[in-house]
């Protein structure tokens, strides 16, 4: 499957989920959308679910769907188009004026609507159809100012069925528009396409403020793709974009990640309609480029921006600003800053929290900090996004304390945590695989009076896949799909790599072909996660193929595509191609970015290449970046590996001097160290200290510890560790019971060695070849050739379902023995 794997990230457009516009008759009265419907089978609750996930079952009991838009402050612009004065009539007649009064009187009944309106008809006999145009309009915004949008629809459809000669005059284009835009505003926008779509079946003009009011609506509320399909049938209907409607789309167009080259054809059509942009349309572009790593282009609109005579103000600075954190690059994000001080413009929270963002990614984590204590300084007081990101960087660095730190200071500054400060807490305690502590803030959200959102659920799969749960990372997929959370592209994204981060790399794909089925676009992120499933599994010439497809314009690669590419050549065993690579970043055509020379790191450590890995991480500290607990992990490995205990020892101090918190990687390297030393026995003693700092061992931890005994002929010592991981709920694997069989057979313990054999298959765990081999070794180690082949010859009564192919390749391994 994967060798003809192909990744079009410019799809055709999907066939829409639902019909554009539906064709209810009673608009007003239809009922909320219902929730999409789950996948899954309809059962009413999961059949089998592990500790962890009954905890979120239990606090996700609500049956009510959840999936919400979220309500955004808008700053600097008012939705009460009077300025919280009393309502302004507008060119409301005096007659409409009293027809609004008796409309919003408590006591009005629906029922009298006929009489009331009435008489306006009865004031305006004749052609005097846009005096009652005027009326109308006044009326149905005087209702959407006190909150009445049911019975403006109400009144609008009284006029369109009392008016049908001079409908079109009447019902104005204005009228439809201020309607549409109401009912988007109370998420009514299904109301709002079957109101459009029955206009326009009985004949109304729909104009181009009625349709961008539509697609404004659908934006609002998250429906992005339905927004772009009322854009393109407008066109189809010969309606002219303004530039209002084509700012909205570039708008929906960064929010769906589109590639830059539909962005600039966008672009190119406005202006070749003879639309101008204007200096939202510039700033719309640059907050485009925030997925992507598109920072260069980012720069080119920003220049051409101040070439069309438009000067940058604080929306645009803080923009440009947000790119380059999203990308990494603080410097740039400093000039920037420099250069908004230059011209005028004071920078502000925003400014900061993107400044601060960008050092944080970086890991750059005390000029983070620096930037917090400036911002202090000049009297702008950190707020929770401040804190949320400074204990994010915390926390991907590895500095658990120092991330701990952040957070009581927040709580101590009276700062509330949200939602998305829980989020972080959640990855940091499950990557550390401390799933006692992460349910206990996922306990604390709802004590604070928050709600677990899409990046909650996406958080929780991404922290069991890095621990290869991939049970858990079904269940937590349909809890959260029962909670009424409808999977969006991070959501796939993050499926894609927490299966094949569990070896699942056919889920994976098929969680791919999901998403384009639910009519979802691939973006950048859909790459790398793709990549990064390849490269675990050494596909290196597979991820080649998506590499050449990324750079023929399908979507611009970064510094996470061309890790993935090393990763994939390190899995793959292609050496030279990996050493070529890394030429191109130390040499600076590829630049050289932390994440790159973080990589190097990992890469050379699993390739046992200890002078290469040494160099890159020289190279890493040179260029000023600070390591990160996966290449502090790589550098104990290495030198683990090789018994270099000093050279352990000395990175275990750094780590415990810079306020590293050593990951379940790390324990697990130092007891594979130790199981190789004379010193096994502190290989138990390091799993000891993993359960008293609350964080659960993991089937390597356990096969670590076992071995060490084993090779040392410890056998009640590895029997004991078994049965402790067998309680603990680990299931020993085949790795587990092939430590025990090899230690048998080493010490010529056959009938031992045959009774784990039995065991083993009896527990439904699969003896492979070096389960074999090691018994095999053993008869010829002792020069008894003949109980080693009569061993090959019986062992269809041993193990029914071993395979000739099997057989036959340990007659040959006896035969090469004694050749």
């Amino acid at each position: 499957m994967a060798q003809n794997l192909s990744l079009p990230l410019l799809l055709p457009t999907p066939p829409p989920a639902k019909p554009l516009f539906l064709t209810q008759t009673n608009h007003h009265n239809l009922p909320p959308p219902s929730p999409p419907q789950q996948q899954t089978t309809p059962s009413a609750s999961p059949t089998t679910i592990s500790p962890l996930l009954q905890d979120l079952y239990n606090n996700n009991s609500s049956s009510q769907p959840i999936h919400q838009p979220r309500s955004r402050t808008r700053l600097g612009k008012s939705r009460d188009s009077n300025r919280g004065k009393p309502w302004s009539h507008h060119r409301l007649s005096a007659k409409g004026q009293q027809v609004l009064q008796s409309l919003i009187d408590d006591s009005f009944d629906v029922k009298d609507i006929d009489s009331v309106l009435s008489q306006l008809l009865d004031q305006n006999p004749g052609d005097k159809s846009e005096d009652l145009g005027a009326d109308l309009l006044g009326i149905v915004k005087g209702l959407g100012f006190h909150k009445k949008t049911d019975l403006a629809l109400d009144v609008f459809e009284w006029f369109r069925s009392c008016c049908s000669k001079d409908g079109n005059l009447v019902l104005s284009g204005s009228v439809i528009a201020v309607l549409i835009s109401m009912l988007g505003k109370e998420s009514k926008v299904s109301v709002a396409a079957s109101l459009l779509h029955g206009l326009h079946k009985d004949g109304f003009e729909i104009d181009v403020y009625a349709y961008t009011s539509l697609i404004t609506a659908y934006v609002s509320n998250g429906r992005y793709r339905e927004a772009v399909m009322v854009f393109k049938k407008m066109e189809e209907e010969g309606c002219k974009p303004t530039l209002i409607t084509y700012n909205v789309i570039l708008n929906v167009y960064g929010k769906m990640g589109m590639p830059w080259n539909k962005i600039m054809a966008l672009v190119e059509g406005m202006k070749s309609a003879g639309v101008k942009p204007d200096s939202y349309t510039f700033n719309t572009l640059i907050s485009c480029c925030r997925r992507g790593s598109l920072h260069e282009e980012a720069a080119g609109v920003f220049e051409e921006m101040k070439l069309a005579g438009f000067s940058p103000d604080k929306v645009t600075y803080n923009a440009l600003l947000d790119v380059y954190g999203k990308c990494r690059r603080p410097k740039e994000a400093m000039q920037v800053l420099r250069e908004m001080k230059i011209n005028g413009c004071l920078p502000t929270i925003v400014t900061y929290n993107s400044l601060i963002s960008a050092y944080a990614r970086d890991g750059l984590l005390k000029e983070a900090m620096e930037l917090k204590t400036q911002m202090v300084e000049i009297g702008i007081k950190p707020d929770v996004f401040t804190y949320t990101t400074l204990l994010s960087g915390f926390e991907k660095a590895g500095k658990d304390e120092s991330a701990m730190k952040v957070f009581e200071e927040m709580r101590s500054a009276g700062c509330k945590p949200n939602i998305c400060t829980f989020n972080a807490l959640i990855k940091m305690h499950g990557n550390r695989g401390n799933f006692v502590e992460m349910m206990k803030v996922f306990d604390e959200i709802n004590k604070c009076n928050c709600k677990p959102d899409i990046v909650t659920w996406n958080t929780l799969l991404a922290v069991f896949g890095q621990n290869g749960m991939d049970s858990e990372v079904s269940g937590v997929f349909k809890e959260m799909k029962r909670a009424g959370f409808i999977p969006e592209r991070d959501t796939f994204n993050t499926l894609i790599s927490a299966y094949s981060r569990c070896g699942s790399f056919d889920q994976a794909m098929s969680i791919y072909k999901r998403m384009l089925e639910a009519g979802v676009t691939p973006d950048l992120s859909t790459y790398n996660a793709v990549l990064a499933a390849l490269a675990r599994g050494g596909m290196w010439e597979q991820s080649e193929k998506i590499f050449a497809e990324m750079k023929g314009g399908r979507c611009k690669p970064n510094e996470l595509t061309y890790s993935s590419l090393l990763h994939a050549y390190a899995n793959g065993r292609e050496i030279d191609r990996m050493l070529a690579l890394s030429e191109e970043i130390y040499s600076g055509i590829i630049e050289p970015h932390a994440v790159l020379l973080k990589t190097l790191v990992l890469v050379y450590s699993k390739s046992d290449l200890l002078m290469d890995t040494e160099r890159a991480f020289l190279e890493l500290k040179k260029k000023g970046f600070s390591p990160d607990i996966p290449t502090l992990n790589a550098m104990i490995s290495i030198y683990g590996r090789r018994q270099m205990v000093a050279k352990t020892n000395e990175i275990l101090h750094f780590m415990n001097d810079s306020g590293f918190t050593p990951s379940l990687t790390t324990y697990n390297t130092l007891m594979y160290m130790y199981s190789r030393s004379e010193n096994f026995a502190r290989a138990e003693d390091v799993l000891r200290e993993i359960l008293a700092k609350g964080i659960k061992p993991d089937i390597i931890s356990y096969n670590t510890v076992i071995f060490a005994y084993c090779r040392n002929g410890r056998m009640k010592e590895a029997s004991r560790i078994f049965s402790e991981m067998r309680d603990s709920g680990l299931v020993p694997d085949v790795i587990t019971y092939n430590t025990f069989v090899a230690s048998y057979a080493a010490d010529s313990l056959f009938v031992e060695a045959l009774d784990v054999v039995r065991y083993m298959i009896k527990q439904g765990c699969k003896p492979n070849q070096n389960t074999y081999n090691s018994i095999v070794d053993g008869y010829c180690k002792l020069n008894q050739r003949y109980e080693a082949i009569t061993f090959v010859n019986n062992l269809s009564k041993l193990d029914p379902h071993v395979t000739k192919e099997l057989e036959c390749k340990l007659s040959d391994r006896i035969a090469k023995k004694w050749t």
